[in-house]
C-alpha cells in the first residue's frame, strides 16, 4: 500500500493531476480517478446514513460496508492491487438473502422515498450504480479483476433492499409508483 497522507494540502494536484497509490501520475479525468472517486463519494453517503437512528444489525453491516469500499478504493489507486476479498461478496451475499427474506414480494416499482434513512439508502444505491458504471468503463479501458465490479453490483442490491428494509422500521411501507398504465397500438394494456 503506498504512503500514509502526513500532509493534505501538496499543491502536487494544482497541475491537473493526481498521484496514484503506487507513486504514479494521471490526470485528474482519468476513469480510474474516476472510479475512485464514485467509490468515495458512496462511502461519504453510506456514512451520512450511519448518521441516521438505525437497527444494529443494519448499521454494523454499514460500518463493515465502509471499510471494504476503503478496501476497493485501495484496490482501484494501486494497479494491479488486490485488496478486496471474496469474503466481501460474501457478506453482501448473505445480507441480501437475510434482509430480502423478511420482506414482502414486489408487485410494483417503487419510489425512491419514505423515510429519511430509506431516501438515503436509495441515493447510496444510485451513487453505488454510478461508480459500478465507472469501474466498468475502466475495466473496458485496463486490466481489472473482476471483484470489484461484482461488489458493488451487489451493494447497490442490497442497499435497494436496506431502503425496503429501513422504510419498515417503524411500521411503514414503500412507496409505490402510481403508474399510467402503457398501451399497444391495439388499445391492450402492456405489462
Amino acid at each position: 500500500m503506498g504512503k500514509r497522507l502526513t500532509q493534505i494540502a501538496t499543491r502536487t494536484g494544482d497541475d491537473g493531476t493526481t498521484g496514484l497509490g503506487d507513486n504514479t501520475r494521471v490526470p485528474k479525468h482519468h476513469l480510474r480517478v474516476q472510479a475512485m472517486g464514485d467509490v468515495d463519494e458512496l462511502n461519504s453517503h453510506i456514512g451520512l446514513l450511519l448518521c441516521e437512528p438505525l437497527p444494529k444489525a443494519v448499521r454494523e453491516l454499514l460500518v463493515e460496508i465502509q471499510h471494504q469500499l476503503f478496501n476497493l478504493g485501495g484496490e482501484l489507486s494501486i494497479p494491479g492491487f488486490e485488496l478486496l476479498g471474496a469474503d466481501a461478496i460474501l457478506t453482501l451475499d448473505q445480507a441480501l438473502e437475510s434482509h430480502n427474506a423478511a420482506l414482502p414480494k414486489l408487485e410494483e416499482f417503487i419510489l425512491p422515498a419514505g423515510t429519511r434513512p430509506a431516501a438515503q439508502a436509495h441515493v447510496c444505491r444510485t451513487v453505488a450504480r454510478r461508480a459500478e458504471r465507472a469501474v466498468t468503463a475502466l475495466g473496458a479501458q485496463e486490466t481489472l479483476r473482476d471483484m470489484p465490479r461484482q461488489y458493488l453490483n451487489r451493494l447497490s442490491d442490497l442497499m435497494f433492499v436496506l431502503a425496503r428494509v429501513l422504510n419498515r422500521m417503524n411500521g411503514g411501507d414503500d412507496v409505490y409508483w402510481k403508474s399510467r398504465r402503457m398501451t399497444g397500438a391495439d388499445g391492450t394494456e402492456l405489462g
